[in-house]
């Protein structure tokens, strides 16, 4: 019988792990290859997710991932506390390193493999072995510069402590009752059980940077005074990227030959920076294909983000409004204005569904900062 190359799928993290779990389920038929460069699929993240963000089947997808779930959540500002009734979900990257392992045959994964170069038909590893493919799929994450697109972005330090008991049974998704500084900035606490809990340190910001002694001190200085002490026994560092303008074919040209999943495809929410469920979705339709070429899997691809980068202009337009129509320390009012909308339209936000009466909504009310500035944002 034939050899067949297989598709490879560059890069284990949420995109590529994903892809290549559905394609061993549904198309088992398919030679696959999952290539990682570190020592584990996934990295060391927490993905998070509301109910409305995934359809039924997307759901079943990611539920051998062991999603912890709390059926609502809180936010709370300055001038206003919110409980919302719809679900909140999260995922921690040892799950999908766990999963991937035991769904994925030996010869269909390798870790701590760097590629050190990627091309249509195959990849060149560290120390010269070359792989040949059917198809090659780039899912290594962004690049340094996502060339084209105009940035913005939230950042955090995340500490998992471990305690006797904290005595938080609801997740508290924002509290923006802290100090303002550095852009819009907010406190994340997920109870994942009585005994642990995870506290991120959020800043919706101009610039990437981030200086991690002084926002872990933070982290404790928040805890404490909620009386949550406890042992840390998980630290997560993350830059996510917030959309705010851009031009398409200079991110992703159309001649660009190698197909891309996950962020370094621009498949992450506009405002927020979540993936999971653009990498869920992806991964679902990926195994409704036929031809897994590295030509027809670029414009596959491509075609997709163009779609998705479409349906984000409303998205793009309001976070303009927040960065350049806002100072700094004036964006924890857009989202406070932001929270007095319903739950099922605060729902269709997070799941990027917005219907045009949703827009319309949005946007009526006092504007939370000058008319001017927010038109001229709008506008741009």
């Amino acid at each position: 019988m034939e050899r067949r190359d297989p598709l490879v799928i560059v890069g284990g993290g949420l995109a590529g792990a994903l892809a290549a779990l559905a394609l061993a389920e549904r198309r088992p038929e398919l030679p696959l290859l999952l290539v990682e460069g570190g020592a584990n699929f996934g990295g060391n993240h927490v993905w998070s997710y509301f109910d409305g963000d995934l359809d039924a089947a997307e759901t079943v997808l990611v539920a051998p991932l062991r999603p912890a779930r709390w059926p609502g959540h809180q936010v709370k500002f300055p001038n206003r506390v919110r409980n919302l009734g719809f679900g909140y979900n999260s995922i921690h990257s040892e799950n999908l390193d766990r999963l991937v392992r035991e769904r994925l045959h030996q010869k269909q994964y390798r870790v701590g493999a760097k590629v050190t170069s990627i091309g249509i038909d195959g990849i060149t590893l560290e120390g010269g072995q070359g792989v040949r493919a059917c198809g090659v799929i780039d899912a290594r994450g962004p690049s340094a510069t996502m060339q084209g697109l105009e940035l913005a972005w939230q950042k955090f330090v995340g500490m998992e402590l471990q305690s006797e008991g904290h005595g938080l049974a609801t997740p508290i998704i924002m509290d923006a009752t802290v100090d303002q500084i550095d852009g819009y900035r907010f406190l994340y606490s997920l109870p994942f059980s009585k005994n642990r809990l995870l506290i991120e340190d959020t800043y919706y910001s101009d610039t990437p940077e981030l200086v991690p002694e002084r926002i872990r001190q933070s982290i404790r200085d928040y805890a404490a005074s909620k009386g949550w002490n406890g042992d840390k026994v998980r630290e997560e560092i993350g830059v996510l990227p917030v959309l705010l303008d851009g031009e398409p074919s200079a991110f992703w040209p159309e001649d660009d030959p190698l197909p891309r999943l996950g962020i370094a495809g621009g498949f992450f929410h506009p405002t927020t920076g979540y993936s999971l469920p653009l990498a869920v979705s992806n991964a679902m339709a990926l195994t409704r294909l036929n031809d897994f070429s590295s030509a027809a899997l670029a414009k596959w691809t491509r075609d997709r983000f163009l779609d998705h980068w479409r349906a984000g202009r409303f998205f793009r337009a309001l976070n303009r409004m927040l960065f350049r129509a806002a100072k700094p320390h004036e964006r924890v009012r857009v989202f406070e204005h932001f929270y007095r909308l319903p739950d099922d339209l605060i729902g269709r936000f997070y799941a990027g569904r917005l219907t045009l009466a949703d827009k319309l909504r949005v946007l009526t009310g006092k504007p939370p900062v000058p008319v001017g500035r927010a038109l001229k944002a709008l506008a741009a």
